[in-house]
Formats: structure tokens, C-alpha cells, sequence
């Protein structure tokens, strides 16, 4: 006899939860979008100019580094992105072909090593497990700038008195809460050079008027951030939690937090651009270091979607701007 499984819960195509506690990521959606969520291998000779590695440093920590290829004779060390993936907290891996179409770019852009952080998923890991994930990727760079730890690659080419925090989404929440942390404790020899949040998942209870007028993106829909977020969030919590609304009233005072200086990219046409731009005015009024980067015309995670990077050239375009920009603040930090 065999035993059909009840299903409890379902995002659009990418999560199915199951009453017996099982979850499903297989895509479902369109087959011709599949592609973006493969894994790619990892490869340690040089492709297009980078190659990669992944690093398990404990059952619960496993990163992938990005290398861009460097001319044997430059004695410089590259600054250090360290990136934390996107998906509501509840889908995605570090090794998905839209974070390697992105990353490979970036690192080949702004000559810096990218560490993408294979991070703890809920409905089984709850926030704030990535936080946690996050925050010991860290300390794990901090080990291996002190000597304690080894990697090659970073001990040979990596500056780790700029190192930057990277999130996409969800994950930009993540780099908020991971700079908080890094803010109380002492890095040093490293040094939190910056935090670059992409279109972070900053939202509240009560919904915006961008996430009322604002069209649907095939990255985001009404429908994602609801579910992702009853999924992910501490059990009793609402929207109005630290995580996705640190600039509300439930969230510790950004003026007592000791941050890096930040780069806040949003695009114009998020359906959460209304909290995001919330967000960068308590920042501002707390008088913290942030920068703001507009993508005109762009929805959410644009730049991810390599079939419109491809196929439309005012996204390819804001592509290419997102990564000039990310390089400049990197540059100039």
C-alpha cells in the first residue's frame, strides 16, 4: 500500500511542504526557466576568467569561493565579497547558475573574491539560522586572516582589510543583520569594509502602496513574500519582526548599531521599493553611511533573470550599471 503524501503548503513553482514535515524544491514552474536554478560544478582551472571551489569548514558551513584570474607577476591582494544568497530565506543554493552567471561577472568586474555561503533553508531552519550561517562565514574569514585557519586561495590573494558583506533579497536582509553582529564583536585582523544589500526583502504587516500598485515580477510576487516569510519567521511572528522591517518600531534603534558604510541598490519598479526606500530614510535619520544606487525601469532581482539580461537590452544595460556600481563602492572603500 502506498502511502500519499499530504501536501500543506506550495509557492508558485518553487516549494512544496508536505504534512509529514518533507519539503520539495523541484522547480515546477516553466521548463524553460529551469536552467537558472541547476547547480554548476565547481572548477578549479580558469573559465571566462574565474574559477571556483567549494569549502565545507563544518557539518553546517560549506561556501563557494569565486577566483578572478590575476597576472602571476601582481603581488596585489583582491578584496573580499562575501555573499549571501536570496530566495525568502526558504529556496536557493550558493551554486545555482544564476548566482554563477552574476558572480562570475562580478568578481571579473571589480577584481575581488567573491564567498557565496551555502545558508541553512526554512521551513526546517528557521530564522535566524542564515543570520547564523552568515555571521560564522565571518568569523570563519576572521580565523583565516589570523592564521588559525587555511585556504589557499584567500591566504594568497586576499585582502582582509576590505572585506564586504553581498546580499540579494532575502539575503539583504541578511547583510544588515550579519553587519549588526559584526558591529559587537572585535574582526580584527579583518576589517568590514562595507555592506551592499540588493533589493533586500525589508517589508511590514501592514502592505505598501508599492506592493499594492507595482506590478508582479517573475522574481516576486504578493504570493512568494507572503508564504516565504510565514515559513521562515520565528513562529508568532509577523512582518513587522527585526528581520524583515529593521527600521520599524519592533527593531533594535539604528542609531545604536554600528554599521559599515552601506550601498542600498533598489529598482525603480520593486514591488517593495516603498519599505526599501523606508529603510534608506531611518538610515539617513540615524545618520549612518548610505549610499543609494536606482536601477530605472528594473523589478526585482532583474539582474538574476539571464533570459532577460539576454533578450532585453535596457536590462542588460542595468545590469551592467548595478556591477559598475558595486565596483566603484568597493573600489572606494
Amino acid at each position: 500500500m502506498v502511502c500519499q503524501k499530504v501536501l500543506v503548503d506550495e509557492v508558485s513553482g518553487w516549494l512544496r511542504v508536505f504534512a509529514d514535515g518533507s519539503v520539495d524544491r523541484t522547480w515546477t514552474g516553466p521548463p524553460q526557466v529551469q536552467f537558472m536554478t541547476e547547480p554548476v560544478a565547481p572548477h578549479d582551472e580558469f573559465i571566462d576568467g574565474v574559477a571556483t571551489r567549494d569549502v565545507c569548514v563544518n557539518e553546517n558551513l560549506r561556501l563557494r569561493i569565486y577566483l578572478p584570474e590575476t597576472n602571476p607577476d601582481d603581488s596585489l591582494k583582491l578584496p573580499v565579497i562575501l555573499h549571501l544568497h536570496g530566495g525568502g530565506f526558504c529556496i536557493s543554493q550558493a551554486d545555482w547558475y544564476m548566482y554563477y552567471q552574476m558572480y562570475t561577472k562580478l568578481v571579473r568586474s571589480a577584481k575581488a573574491i567573491c564567498i557565496s555561503v551555502y545558508l541553512r533553508l526554512a521551513p526546517e531552519h528557521r530564522l535566524p539560522a542564515p543570520i547564523i550561517d552568515g555571521f560564522y562565514a565571518l568569523l570563519w574569514l576572521r580565523s583565516v586572516a589570523q592564521g588559525e585557519s587555511y585556504e589557499q586561495w584567500l591566504v594568497s590573494h586576499a585582502d582582509f582589510n576590505r572585506v564586504f558583506l553581498i546580499g540579494d533579497s532575502s539575503g539583504g536582509n541578511l547583510v544588515h543583520e550579519v553587519a549588526a553582529r559584526a558591529g559587537k564583536v572585535d574582526l580584527r585582523p579583518l576589517r568590514l569594509a562595507g555592506g551592499i544589500p540588493i533589493h533586500p526583502g525589508f517589508v511590514r504587516s501592514v502592505r505598501s502602496r508599492s506592493e499594492l500598485e507595482q506590478p508582479e515580477s517573475p522574481m516576486l510576487t504578493l504570493d512568494m513574500v507572503d508564504k516565504f516569510l510565514s515559513l521562515a519567521l520565528p513562529l508568532g511572528s509577523t512582518k513587522d519582526h527585526p528581520i524583515t522591517c529593521p527600521m520599524g518600531s519592533r527593531a533594535p534603534s539604528l542609531d545604536t548599531l554600528k554599521l559599515p558604510p552601506f550601498l542600498l541598490c533598489i529598482a525603480e519598479m520593486d514591488m517593495i521599493v516603498d519599505t526599501e526606500m523606508e529603510y534608506y530614510d531611518a538610515m539617513k535619520r540615524a545618520k549612518k553611511d548610505v549610499e543609494l544606487l536606482i536601477s530605472p525601469g528594473m523589478s526585482h532581482s532583474f539582474y538574476l533573470n539571464k533570459i532577460a539580461v539576454d533578450m532585453d537590452p535596457q536590462t542588460a544595460e542595468q545590469t551592467e550599471a548595478l556591477i559598475s556600481g558595486i565596483k566603484n563602492f568597493v573600489n572606494n572603500h
